[in-house]
C-alpha cells in the first residue's frame, strides 16, 4: 500500500501515525468526561470495537488498522516493530520499558471496558437529561 512512497514521504508518515494514533488513543482514554465531547467520544470508541472486532474476525482480535498501516511504513523505513501492540510500543516510545505482552492486553482491556461504560453510562444519562429538558422530545 505505501511500497511507492519515497523515504521523505514515509518518515512523514511515520510521525503523522505516531502523533495522530496516540492523539487518538489518548481521547479515548479521556474523551467521555466532557459533555461537549461524549457523542465524538461514543464515535472513537465505536470505531475501535469495529476494528478490534469486526476487522478481527478476519485479521486477529485487536487488530487495528492503524498500527497495521503505521508498522508498514516503519518496515519500509527498515525500523520493523517489535511489539506485539501499539499501546506496549507507545508504553516503550514514552518510558523505555517494555511492558510485558499479558499485562498490557490485560490493562488495555480493562480500561476500555470502564471507558466503554463510563462512556454509555455518561451519554444515556445526557439524553435523559435532554429529554426531560425539552420536554419529552428526543
Amino acid at each position: 500500500m505505501f511500497d511507492s512512497l519515497n523515504h521523505q514521504t514515509l518518515v512523514l508518515m511515520d510521525h503523522f501515525f505516531l502523533w495522530f494514533h496516540g492523539i487518538f488513543l489518548l481521547f479515548n482514554m479521556v474523551g467521555w468526561i466532557w459533555r461537549y465531547t461524549r457523542r465524538i467520544h461514543l464515535l472513537t470508541i465505536g470505531l475501535t470495537l469495529f476494528s478490534w472486532l469486526f476487522l478481527g474476525i478476519w485479521y486477529g482480535f485487536g487488530y487495528c488498522f492503524c498500527t497495521d498501516w503505521h508498522w508498514q511504513i516503519r518496515s519500509l523505513l527498515g525500523n520493523p516493530p517489535n511489539h506485539y501492540s501499539y499501546i506496549q510500543f507507545l508504553v516503550h516510545q514514552i518510558t523505555g520499558w517494555n511492558p510485558p505482552r499479558q499485562l498490557t492486553n490485560t490493562l488495555t482491556v480493562l480500561a476500555f471496558a470502564a471507558i466503554i461504560t463510563l462512556s454509555l453510562a455518561l451519554n444515556l444519562r445526557d439524553l435523559l437529561n435532554r429529554k426531560k429538558t425539552n420536554g419529552g422530545a428526543w
